[in-house]
C-alpha cells in the first residue's frame, strides 16, 4: 500500500557487509551439503531467513507502521511503544541488527520508536507531548536528525526582541 506520509529509511552502508557474510556462509553451507545450485539455494535461504527474522522480531514495530500508514495514528503509539520497550530490555538485539534482523537501518529501532511515537502524538494534535517525546529522542540519541527537524517546526525559537 502507497502512502502520502513521510517515511524515513537511512542505510548503513557498512552494515550490508555482515549481509554479505550470512549469504556467503550458506552458499558454503549449500556446496558442501551438495546443493545443485548453491547460489540459489543460499539466495533462497537468505530470503526466507530475513523474512522471518524481519517479521517476529521486530513485531511491535511492524504492526505499528501498518496502522501509521493506515494514518491511525493513535493506535499506533502503544505498538511504538511496546517496541521501544522491546528493544530496551533485548539492547543487544537492537545494536548488532545488522545480524540478528539481517537490517541496514542506520538508526536504531529503539530511536526511530520514539520518533515514530512523537510523529504520531503530533499527527493526533497532542503538540506539546509531540515536542516532549522529539526532545527524548535528543535525550537519548543527541544529534539525531530527524527529531532536530521536526523540533525546528513544532516549536520554533521565539523571536529575539
Amino acid at each position: 500500500m502507497a502512502s502520502s506520509l513521510p517515511i524515513i529509511r537511512q542505510l548503513a552502508w557498512l552494515s550490508l557487509l555482515p549481509h554479505i557474510a550470512v549469504l556467503l556462509l550458506l552458499v558454503t553451507i549449500a556446496y558442501l551439503l551438495g546443493a545443485p545450485e548453491p547460489l540459489l539455494v543460499a539466495a533462497i535461504a537468505y530470503l526466507i531467513i530475513s523474512l522471518l527474522l524481519r517479521s517476529t522480531i521486530p513485531r511491535h514495530h511492524r504492526r505499528g507502521m501498518g496502522l501509521f500508514k493506515q494514518e491511525r495514528f493513535a493506535e499506533a503509539i502503544p505498538h511504538f511503544s511496546k517496541s521501544y520497550d522491546f528493544f530496551m530490555r533485548h539492547n543487544w538485539v537492537d545494536r548488532w541488527r545488522a545480524l540478528t534482523m539481517l537490517s541496514s537501518s542506520r538508526i536504531s529501532y529503539k530511536e526511530m520508536a520514539l520518533l515514530n511515537v512523537a510523529f504520531c502524538l503530533a499527527q493526533t494534535g497532542e503538540r506539546e507531548r509531540s515536542i516532549q517525546e522529539y526532545r527524548r529522542v535528543l535525550t537519548e540519541f543527541p544529534g539525531s536528525k530527524v527529531a532536530e527537524a521536526a523540533l525546528k517546526l513544532l516549536a520554533p525559537p521565539a523571536p529575539s526582541t
